[in-house]
């Protein structure tokens, strides 16, 4: 047998102990007299115990009654507390949302994006995880984070993609360099002096090569970094040029860089929001994914889907 009081149980003995007044308690609760009393001897009955010592004039809290007044009013102050956080978090004002980004579009339009979310949602925290198109992809796919902003997927069956932005590949050179002046430059550019090439691991790298084979260049880097910061380092150093998205251009340090739009053929990378599609967003994160398409319109460079 169940002895533990309801939350209603509770409710009752709360606005009984409030009014003093079984008439005034049922109204309050859009309830029968009869209704609530029976519900108050339900609660006596567990407890064994008077709660009210009662006459026809007068209602008065029993020991018994005073003990429980305290826990009763705490345990659903707590209750009813829990339900506002619940539904502040499904209404989207509070909660986590977990966002997963290629670094280069978590430098350049996470970080804008996320300022302008917590003037709206200051009680939603996001958890920004940069790492390269795989690892975003299979966090996504693994339920780790709830967003992301990658490429496109090979295999769209698990996950939602959809495209946001076009991102412009430009070639990256020393400031003194001959290409420096250039209006725009062509990737056979790349075959006529040192070229400085992105990790295998990156989007960026797999993009590059494609566009040297199609182009029927066979193309030898003569150095290579997986990290883009340390790449622009390098051409800064005059090791070599390099082609990278516009957008990574927020990874690196080009005070002493030039960089020239790559024509014939002119290259985008597009980028887009993923999200698994067995998986419901919480309201939070459907938020932030609308702050991130207004964003997405702003970038310089860049043109939106």
């Amino acid at each position: 047998m169940n002895n533990h009081l309801t939350l209603n149980e509770l409710e009752v003995f709360l606005q009984i102990a409030e009014t003093r007044s079984f008439r005034q308690a049922a109204e309050r609760m859009h309830v029968s007299q009869p209704a609530l009393s029976r519900t108050l001897q339900s609660a006596e009955w567990k407890l064994s115990a008077r709660l009210f010592d009662r006459n026809t004039r007068r209602v008065e809290l029993s020991s018994a009654g005073q003990e429980l007044l305290p826990i009763a009013t705490r345990v659903l102050s707590e209750f009813r507390g829990s339900l506002s956080d619940l539904s502040e978090f499904i209404a989207g004002r509070r909660g986590r949302v977990a966002v997963a980004s290629l670094p280069s579009a978590a430098a350049a339009l996470l970080p804008s994006a996320i300022a302008l979310f917590g003037k709206t949602h200051p009680q939603v925290m996001i958890d920004l995880q940069p790492f390269p198109a795989e690892k975003v992809q299979d966090l996504v796919r693994d339920g780790h984070v709830d967003l992301a902003l990658s490429i496109r997927p090979a295999d769209e069956r698990e996950l939602s993609y959809e495209p946001l932005i076009r991102d412009e590949f430009v070639l990256i050179c020393p400031a003194d360099h001959a290409l420096a002046a250039s209006r725009s430059a062509g990737w056979a550019e790349f075959a006529r002096h040192p070229y400085i090439t992105s990790g295998t691991v990156t989007s960026v790298r797999h993009i590059a090569d494609r566009v040297l084979k199609d182009s029927g260049m066979a193309i030898t880097p003569r150095y290579e970094s997986s990290n883009l910061a340390v790449l622009g380092a390098m051409v800064t150093a005059g090791l070599g040029i390099s082609a990278i998205p516009r957008l990574a251009l927020r990874l690196i340090d080009s005070t002493h860089l030039a960089v020239v739009p790559l024509r014939k053929p002119a290259v985008h990378r597009e980028l887009g929001l993923l999200s698994r599609r067995s998986r419901s967003l919480p309201a939070a994160a459907t938020r932030f994914m609308d702050v991130l398409r207004a964003q997405a319109k702003t970038l310089p460079g860049t043109r939106r889907q």
